[in-house]
């Protein structure tokens, strides 16, 4: 005679069977119960336990276990939540940091760009002042007369 136990049973079995992604995973193995005897299992891999447990209606479990179900589910929403969230606070991140480093780069470049024209120029004078000559002092210190009339007229 089949019990509450085996009803539940029944429809959690024809629960993965219609579900278009568990159904092509859920397996049966072989278990011996208590009883000694062996039984088939119905079996889902671990990596899809977690995801059957949030399927799960509080409102058809006992009295004793909504709260725990409701508390799982609630966590398997945070849990989503922060997985898909957090990668686009990664890529929002990511992205003001590159943009920092833009700036940073193109002011250093700039810089650089300046410091060589800088460079450069003083390569000139340094030239300029090696090639300097005697005759280039003199003629620089050399101050122009400027004739005038003493009286204050010209003659």
């Amino acid at each position: 005679m089949p019990t509450k136990y085996t009803a539940v049973f029944s429809t959690q079995v024809q629960k993965l069977k219609e579900d278009e992604d568990l159904s092509s995973v859920v397996g049966l193995s072989p278990t011996t119960g208590a009883d000694g005897k062996t039984y088939e299992m119905v079996c889902l891999p671990y990596e899809f336990i977690f995801g059957w447990l949030f399927t799960i209606n509080p409102k058809n479990v006992k009295e004793e276990a909504r709260e725990a179900v409701s508390k799982y589910r609630i966590e398997c929403y945070k849990a989503l939540f922060y997985y898909f969230s957090s990668q686009s606070d990664f890529l929002e991140e990511k992205q003001a940091i590159i943009d920092e480093k833009i700036i940073a780069y193109d002011q250093l470049r700039d810089s650089f760009k300046q410091a060589e024209k800088n460079l450069r120029q003083a390569k000139i004078d340094l030239y300029k002042a090696k090639d300097f000559t005697y005759e280039e002092w003199v003629e620089s210190k050399r101050q122009q007369e400027i004739p005038f009339d003493k009286e204050g007229g010209d003659q």
